[in-house]
This record gives C-alpha cells, structure tokens and sequence, in this order.
C-alpha cells in the first residue's frame, strides 16, 4: 500500500511535526527544508503555509489524530525530521519521545537514537549493528536465499550469474542492471568479498528499476521511495538505516563510510520529498520482487508494471532515466 495519510490527519500531522522540531532555539532550517518537500509532495499540500501553521504539541496530536495508519506514518516523517538534527541532542530525542508515547507508536530508531544522546556513539552504533542484523538477510532475493553466504572470499558462482545478465537486450532491466554497475565504477556482486553480496543485488535492481542513481542523497532517497510504496518493516528500516548512515552520520553500514547531514546539501531535501512523491504513486513494492524473473523484460516494461514514473527532474545528477 502507498503511503498516504488520511486526508482530514494531514494538517494536523504536520503541525505536529512543526511542534516535535521546535525544541532548543526552534527548527533547523534543515528539518524545515524536508518537511516543505514532504509536504508538497507525497503529502501533495503545498498550499500549506509552515510559517502560518500553529504547531501542536503530542497531547494535541493524539487526541486529533487517532487513525492507526496515519499515526504509524506520523512517527516515520518524524524520524526523518529527527535525523536532520545536527547535533541531534537530548531535547531533540526527548520530545520525539513525547510524541512516540502520546501516539503509542515505536520503533528501533528509539532505541537507537536515545543510546546516541545518552550512553554516546559505541551504544548506539551497537544497537544499529543488532537492528542491520534483524533486516539485511530478508531483502535477498528468493533464488538467492538457499545459497551460503561467503563473507570473506568472492563468489564466482554468483558474479557468472549476475554477469550473464551482459548478454540479455539492450533495454532490458538485466542489461540496465549491468550499465547502473559499469557507470557507477561498482563490482557487480560476487566479484569481490563482501558479507552482503547477496543483499546487493535486489538493492541494486531497486536502484536500476526507480532511476535513482548511488549518490549520498540519491542512496537517501532511494530508502524514502522504498518506504513511500509500502511503509512495511522492511522498508521503514530501509530508511532508518540509511538516515543512520548518510545523514545521522554516527555509523556506517557494511559498504558505505558514514557521512552527515547529507540532506542539507543542495537539491538534497527536494530530492527525498520527490522520491517519496514517486514512490507513493506505486502501484506495488518492486524492491522485495523475483529481479532474476524480471531481468529478461525491457525495464520500460517493468516500470510500468509497478507504477514508476519519471522523475521530477532526469537531469540533476541523481538519476539515470
């Protein structure tokens, strides 16, 4: 299912938004930045006014918003807005808290972003590595799933697999898999080492099938569209652990250095509102699908399967279309 908020929650959702970021000296302009493209696009509201928006504070909020499914994508929204915190301190993380409790809502961020401010980085970044370990695994394609994982040396088998793709039409989501490898400098997986090949590969078929190109804010997005066509577990800790890695910048994932504040570099925030946007207008989840099934269809074939349309902008160096 897309997501979507009911339409009479919406204003009162983002008001609540706009008041679990006013702590300390009041929003950043960074949390602001992705709300209004939030807003405009996967909320479509852009006759929202944030500047005249009175911000409601979680008793508020619970008793005006009391839709399960809206309250669930309230606290989604909200971790990425807690992400976009630098620092993220105790006043941050306390009043999410706030709001988490009124709304009756969790989830792994709580944990791990209370460890971060209370008990510093090691906690946390533990706490990440549990979290990772709960949630890569079920992201492996289903043809992939029976074989052993081999951390420490390549996997010949695998990269034959995935480069016989090479041979498939020019135009098929196979070959375009291959071309996002090529143009991207990326070993197709199972050419090196890695304890996540195996994830790589649908997550990379996720990148080739929605355009998105692996840039810092490109790999943000890509999470956001994941979690925007069906906020299920697997896809909501897509996000978290993307906004942990690329944005939170405290840890890193098994393939990617930590970075910070990536959404606050240019086009970045635009960028995650317009993928979630896209994502939302899906008409089925292509990340968690057979890839090895799709690779032979033309990928105009396959995105038009799943709903997936063009970008808002083709040209802006996170995107291949």
């Amino acid at each position: 299912m897309g997501f979507r908020i009911v339409e009479e929650d919406v204003e009162p959702v983002v008001a609540g938004l706009l008041g679990a970021i006013d702590v300390d000296d009041g929003p950043q302009d960074e949390q602001l930045a992705v709300l209004d493209s939030v807003v405009r696009h996967l909320l479509g509201r852009g006759d929202l006014d944030l500047d005249a928006l009175e911000p409601l504070g979680p008793t508020e909020v619970a008793a005006t918003v009391t839709d399960p499914m809206s309250r669930r994508r309230f606290h989604w929204l909200l971790v990425a807005l807690e992400s976009c915190r630098h620092p993220l301190g105790p006043a941050q993380v306390g009043r999410v808290e706030e709001y988490c409790d009124a709304l009756d809502v969790d989830g792994a961020d709580r944990q791990i972003f209370r460890d971060l401010v209370t008990n510093g980085t090691a906690r946390a970044a533990a706490d990440f590595r549990r979290f990772l370990d709960t949630t890569l695994a079920a992201r492996v394609d289903p043809p992939l799933r029976s074989m052993p994982v081999v951390a420490d040396a390549p996997e010949p088998d695998l990269a034959e697999r995935i480069g016989a793709f090479a041979e498939l039409p020019d135009g098929s989501l196979g070959r375009a898999f291959v071309d996002f490898h090529t143009r991207n400098h990326l070993p197709l997986p199972g050419v090196e080492a890695s304890p996540i090949n195996h994830f790589f590969v649908g997550h990379d078929m996720t990148h080739t099938i929605a355009g998105i190109e692996p840039t810092g804010p490109g790999e943000v997005a890509l999470s956001a569209f994941q979690m925007a066509a069906e906020d299920n577990p697997l896809n909501t800790a897509a996000l978290l652990a993307s906004l942990v890695v690329h944005e939170v910048g405290f840890e890193r994932s098994p393939s990617v250095a930590a970075e910070a504040g990536i959404l606050a570099t240019p086009g970045a925030a635009e960028l995650l509102g317009s993928e979630m946007g896209r994502g939302a207008a899906c008409t089925a989840d292509f990340s968690l699908a057979d890839h090895f099934e799709l690779a032979p269809l033309p990928l105009s074939v396959v995105r038009e399967r799943f709903g997936v349309r063009a970008p808002v902008d083709p040209d802006d160096g996170h995107h291949c279309w």
